[in-house]
């Protein structure tokens, strides 16, 4: 298949590594006479969406900037059941209270996402983007629908060996004792309907989505041939993976979440921070809309062996701008400068946790601040940053005590509520890179 496309929208998806497979050449004709609607489906299995459906709402994003109407579907019917493409063994199913509660959070998610895509890196009509942007849910169209309705009209436009030749089925049963349940077996049918009810309702003639979901695309696009004569688009993104061939999107603590309660913008921010330089050009390219000279330079950087952090660090904002916000990503880049020495203060016990996660702590009762009986000396010791009250005057005297960042080289200096960094808390540093956190409890 051809990649010298004419589309804008192709050529920018195709230059940033979005494009793996596409059904139709046509296509790209399709995308370059006007304004086409197209849909990409979200599973609901958490109550926040993760790094690794970020290539999705990336790709949904490019063709929103484009001029195209992207529909979002979250899989309030679908996900009672579970997609197994891509899963080794057949997923725990949800209860309705709690597959409630997640739609719920990822639709507000994801129009949030979307709206905000709209304008990063650009300008755009706010009346315009809401009406270019949709997120719908597809229990709205299947809850209605009986066991013999589906069968009669979906159902019969399959067979049963052309499903069994799709990757997401074949995978499943090679592995002999785990298989595949006929419920998870049936899920590319009702993928496949959600095609068909947005081709009819909402003019959808595109889907897109990850590789993993190139049988159930497909399998969409073949029944809005088989039941109205016409044909429908698939195009799927590729898997992203670093370059020791391993999936982005998870961390030591586990999956890396868009949502702030369950990976802080700090973390956040650190996860990019922390990648590799040959992984970084890749990156750039699929998760932020920096433009191309712009990314070709950072990369420039990374060849001629003079990166020293920054591309990581353009990286990791622009990221952490877009999912959380630019104020949350200035918040958060202050805070990584905490730890090189910028003062400690308007913070949130939360934050300076996150920050401050790998230094030690002690808790001390909130009444010796308040009362006034804790000198810097005493806490210095409490702390263990230094062995005896004799050592830690001289650390004070030689001008390397520090509160919150600040310098202090009084040796009778005692600590009140006025030096909490946060509600709880307050940083002592001994030396240059000795930190250890105090907190106060009632």
């Amino acid at each position: 298949m051809s990649q010298d496309f004419q589309s804008p929208v192709l050529q920018e998806l195709s230059w940033r590594g979005f494009i793996y497979q596409i059904t139709h050449d046509e296509l790209d004709d399709a995308l370059n006479q006007g304004s086409l609607t197209l849909y990409c489906g979200f599973d609901p299995t958490a109550r926040s969406l993760h790094v690794g459906n970020l290539v999705s709402v990336m790709g949904l994003a490019h063709f929103f900037r484009h001029g195209h109407k992207p529909l979002a579907l979250v899989g309030g019917a679908t996900g009672l059941i579970g997609d197994p493409s891509g899963k080794d063994q057949e997923r725990e199913l949800l209860s309705r209270d709690k597959l409630d509660e997640n739609v719920a959070a990822i639709r507000d998610q994801l129009g949030l996402l979307l709206r905000r895509a709209a304008t990063h890196h650009g300008e755009a009509d706010p009346a315009d983007v809401d009406d270019r942007l949709k997120v719908v849910n597809n229990a709205d169209w299947l809850s209605t629908w009986s066991y013999i309705d589906f069968l009669r009209d979906v159902g019969k436009n399959f067979r049963v060996n052309h499903m069994l030749q799709k990757e997401s089925v074949r995978a499943r049963l090679e592995e002999r004792e785990q298989g595949i349940s006929y419920t998870e077996f049936s899920y590319m049918l009702i993928q496949a309907f959600d095609f068909l009810h947005l081709r009819q309702t909402e003019g959808c003639r595109l889907q897109v989505g990850g590789s993993d979901q190139w049988g159930n695309i497909t399998a969409g696009t073949d029944l809005i041939k088989r039941k109205t004569g016409e044909s429908a688009f698939g195009l799927s993104f590729p898997l992203i993976t670093n370059a020791e061939g391993k999936k982005f999107g998870k961390s030591e603590k586990g999956a890396v979440f868009l949502d702030a309660e369950l990976t802080s913008p700090y973390e956040f921010y650190q996860y990019w921070v922390n990648q590799q330089d040959d992984d970084c050009g890749a990156l750039l390219r699929t998760f932020t809309f920096l433009p191309r000279e712009e990314i070709e330079a950072l990369e420039a950087t990374i060849t001629a062996g003079e990166n020293r952090g920054e591309v990581q660090r353009k990286l990791a904002y622009e990221l952490t701008s877009f999912i959380h916000g630019a104020d949350e990503a200035d918040k958060v880049l202050r805070a990584s400068r905490m730890l090189f020495g910028e003062p400690i203060d308007g913070m949130t016990d939360r934050d300076l946790a996150q920050i401050f996660a790998e230094v030690p702590s002690t808790e001390i009762p909130r009444d010796r601040l308040t009362s006034g009986e804790l000198g810097l000396i005493d806490a210095l010791v409490e702390a263990g940053l230094q062995s005896s009250k004799g050592n830690a005057r001289r650390l004070v005297q030689q001008g390397g005590a520090y509160i919150n960042n600040h310098q202090e080289d009084a040796i009778d200096r005692v600590l009140s509520e006025s030096d909490l960094a946060s509600e709880t808390m307050l940083v002592l540093r001994s030396g240059k890179k000795k930190y250890h956190l105090l907190r106060f409890t009632s």
